[in-house]
């Protein structure tokens, strides 16, 4: 987005507006009869139509003034707030969203529209009207419709209005445009000029407005001060005379304080801060990600340069460039990261959506919104996400007379979680449906073909067959599920997020899934290690600990890879001859335990470097076969060390070392 792209920024601002729109409808649909929320939603129709005609967007502001009007109606209490009037609004605000993308149908519209006005009639025939309005409201309406000459409206501003940037004279130049218009000031509240703060409004005014206006109108002009302002709004009558009805909008009374001591206007001039913001391109950060990167490696080099010299001072300044690079990098992954909360808020309307179409209840918890991600893999968990938790609404809650008859709860419950643990997060998808039938997944498996009807599994390989692609054990085919194309997706996802999945499910109980995902995909910690004459990076996250594995040790394990630590057994590869080094074992290897989804599993290198701050660079698409890497990162001298993808390196294994078992 370029920064100096008017349409650009208001289409980023809009689809800020139109999320938080949307978490009001959501939160609306629990507590109908909350005014705030209302309210909130009111003013966020009412602020996307006037930026969106002020844009351009005549399309958008056309089509929000029908919903904005509509729900302007549950704000006076003449409409009440029904759970058929906020779906369509929701339904609306998808394509208001569409409007803002360029990719809405106006056929669509028009339908929703239709759908509006249904929802409002039926809603205004009901016998709820009469209870919800208030007499406030009722006064008003009267009035309204008992005068035809005009209004007089008396306003004063807060203080700080000028300052929070309210420009009264476009308040004033917005009350001209309603009609017929005589402005009074009122300038008793204006101190001597030394007491004077120039960033505060003393005046107040009192204007007539004649002709046919309505009331809303009037308020509309002040929809975004009148929470801390003084407003009475006051019909006028034929002969001119003022009727006494005379309201207080929605917040106490401001007073102009009287002249105050000179260090009280000192403290005025200069309030505390709020914590400031500003906007970057996603792009911008990803670039400087890069440079960060390449300073690092640069800085490695340096450092491996100074300590294999004798010039002290050379030494100084690079031990100080470490320490700057590591502080700007610790900076910069703080920047990158954003809380799970910004995804978790996403599957509030999903969830919505889910129980309409499936005609269950569902309930959405989620706990750990404040961990923290790096901010692409936020992007890239999404898509997974939606497919887990689709399953889990579809195939793993029941219906409400099943769960009743179950003596669960009526509503179901679906838990989004988060934690972080070491440097990955942790992100749990639970349900308390039906669990996974396991019969029927391993019935399933046999009839594709993915297993053999004797093959002995483990619960847990078991479970990771629904993962395959193709698979699914959905009786039927509906718009949500059963056409197994979403599962091996989320693998995937997850596997190129070099992250891992877990599955635990009790019948009857519920299913929890577990997504297991580094925390920045840019630059890890891992441990440096020499197999042959090559070096390679283990992720410092996947070690669990290092033990010395002789020669003898070597040759008395032969055939069989197994090492007994603490009373278990550990399977351990040799990567000298995974990799066909060619090389003769150094006299004392050494042996990397590491944590997979199977248990533990040794890796058996030659030398164990050290722990190595590693920049991840993408493989060439020449080797991004090679499945068994990760990625790569360049060394202080130069040269390339692969980083290995655990998983998948162990899962690539298992036939080579049966190979070479039986060739021995």
């Amino acid at each position: 987005m370029s920064g100096d792209d008017p349409i650009a920024a208001f289409r980023v601002e809009a689809g800020e507006l139109l999320d938080q729109v949307e978490q009001g409808l959501l939160d609306l649909t629990h507590r109908l009869d909350d005014i705030d929320l209302v309210n909130a939603v009111f003013r966020g129709l009412h602020t996307l139509k006037g930026s969106g005609a002020m844009f351009g967007f005549d399309a958008l502001a056309g089509f929000t003034h029908h919903c904005e009007t509509a729900f302007d109606r549950v704000r006076k209490g003449q409409v009440p707030a029904t759970p058929a009037l906020v779906g369509v609004i929701l339904s609306a605000q998808d394509h208001m969203r569409g409007l803002v993308e360029g990719t809405a149908r106006q056929s669509d519209g028009d339908a929703i529209l239709a759908e509006l006005q249904q929802a409002v009639d039926a809603a205004s025939g009901g016998s709820v009207t009469a209870s919800v309005a208030t007499p406030t409201t009722t006064a008003a309406t009267q009035a309204s419709a008992a005068s035809a000459s005009g209004w007089h409206v008396r306003f004063r501003l807060p203080p700080d209005a000028m300052a929070n940037g309210t420009n009264p004279l476009m308040l004033l130049d917005e009350l001209r445009e309603l009609g017929d218009c005589t402005i009074v000031a009122h300038t008793d509240g204006v101190p001597p000029l030394s007491d004077l703060v120039p960033t505060h409004c003393y005046i107040g005014w009192d204007v007539t407005l004649k002709g046919d206006i309505r009331r809303d109108d009037i308020e509309d002009v002040f929809i975004f001060v009148m929470d801390d302002m003084e407003l009475s709004i006051e019909p006028l009558v034929a002969d001119g005379a003022v009727e006494a009805i005379v309201e207080a909008i929605e917040a106490p009374v401001v007073e102009v304080a009287a002249p105050v001591p000179q260090a009280a206007n000192d403290a005025a001039r200069t309030p505390a801060k709020a914590e400031e913001s500003v906007r970057v391109p996603a792009g911008r950060l990803d670039a400087l990600m890069d440079r960060v990167g390449e300073l690092v490696i640069a800085q490695s080099r340096l450092s491996q340069l100074a300590h294999h010299g004798h010039d002290l001072t050379l030494r100084s300044v690079s031990e100080e460039i470490e320490r700057l690079a590591g502080e700007l990098r610790d900076t910069m992954m703080v920047l990158r990261m954003v809380p799970v909360a910004s995804l978790f808020g996403r599957f509030r309307r999903l969830i919505h959506d889910l129980a309409r179409d499936t005609g269950k209840n569902i309930a959405l918890v989620t706990e750990g919104e404040a961990t923290e991600v790096d901010k692409t893999v936020i992007e890239r968990l999404f898509d997974p996400m939606v497919h887990l938790v689709r399953n889990s609404c579809d195939h793993g809650l029941e219906s409400a007379e099943q769960r009743i008859a179950a003596g669960k709860p009526e509503a179901g419950t679906v838990r989004l979680g988060a934690h972080q643990s070491g440097g990955e997060v942790v992100i749990t998808i639970r349900d308390d449906g039906r669990g996974i039938d396991r019969a029927r997944v391993r019935a399933k498996a046999e009839a594709n073909g993915l297993i053999q009807p004797d093959q002995l599994l483990s619960d847990q390989e078991l479970l990771q067959l629904i993962f395959a692609p193709g698979f699914s054990t959905a009786a039927q085919i509906t718009n949500l599920s059963g056409r197994g194309v979403g599962m091996d997706v989320v693998k995937r996802t997850i596997e190129g997020l070099r992250g891992t999945i877990d599955i635990a499910s009790v019948d009857g109980q519920g299913s929890t899934i577990s997504l297991r995902i580094p925390l920045t995909l840019a630059i890890i910690d891992g441990l440096l290690v020499r197999v042959g004459n090559s070096r390679y990076v283990i992720p410092l996250t996947a070690v669990e600990e290092c033990l010395e594995l002789s020669l003898e040790d070597d040759m008395r394990h032969r055939g069989r890879s197994l090492i007994t630590l603490r009373e278990k057994l550990v399977p351990f590869l040799r990567l000298r001859e995974l990799f066909a080094t060619g090389t003769r074992p150094d006299p004392y290897q050494k042996i990397v335990v590491v944590a997979t989804t199977q248990g533990r599993v040794g890796l058996v290198v030659d030398q164990i470097i050290g722990n190595h701050q590693t920049v991840i660079k993408p493989m060439s698409p020449l080797h991004r076969s090679a499945s068994t890497f990760a990625g790569a990162t360049i060394m202080g001298d130069g040269e390339v060390a692969l980083i290995l993808d655990i998983a998948q390196l162990v899962a690539s294994a298992q036939p080579t070392e049966e190979s070479l078992r039986a060739a021995g």
